[in-house]
């Protein structure tokens, strides 16, 4: 097992820890909205739950973008890039991931001084004051698992655009129609 494919395992074991994070979470919120709604209409509402609830959209709203780039889910120009094949698909594909990675290093400079600046003033909730820095910090956190899945895609499509004829490491694959609606069939029968 060469090193690209180690460190596609081990980053693969994180994201899905916090897509597994993400998910538990967003299923406590909408339990806990459940219980609000209903304490509401009985008259008893829990004091600071809204703002709980908005501090809380960091952890399923961002924690599970490098997931969705592992899985190849994120939204992408298919009609361009399913059209070609070979060397000048790798080649399109190493300089798209490139320009993300651009933007997502970026977002983490500007998100991290946010969460830092956040913590440094004290920064709050309106009515019941909690802070909002960790749900902040959250946001460079999550870019940053999210580089890091770039970092190998780039190395990746490098590969591929080097040594086209070899099996793709550490890279989405497109997948036809076909392959979706096969695996599809396959999971249901299984």
């Amino acid at each position: 097992m060469n090193l690209l494919s180690k460190l596609n395992k081990y980053l693969s074991v994180i994201e899905d820890n916090l897509i597994k994070i993400s998910g538990i979470s967003l299923f406590i919120v909408m339990i806990l909205t459940s219980f609000q709604i209903l304490s509401r209409v009985a008259g008893y509402p829990w004091p600071g739950y809204l703002e709980l609830s908005e501090l809380s959209i960091a952890i399923f709203a961002f924690l599970g973008v490098a997931y969705a780039q592992r899985l190849d889910t994120h939204i992408r120009m298919e009609l361009l890039v399913g059209n070609i094949s070979g060397k000048p698909k790798w080649l399109l594909e190493l300089v798209s991931t490139i320009l993300s990675l651009t933007v997502v290093v970026i977002l983490i400079y500007f998100s991290l001084l946010f969460a830092i600046d956040a913590y440094i003033i004290g920064d709050t909730t309106y009515d019941y004051l909690y802070p909002t820095w960790p749900a902040k910090i959250l946001v460079p956190i999550a870019f940053f698992i999210w580089a890091l899945r770039l970092i190998l895609e780039i190395f990746g499509f490098l590969r591929m655009t080097i040594y086209s004829d070899v099996e793709p490491i550490a890279i989405p694959i497109m997948k036809t129609p076909e392959e979706l609606a096969n695996e599809e069939i396959r999971a249901i029968k299984d």
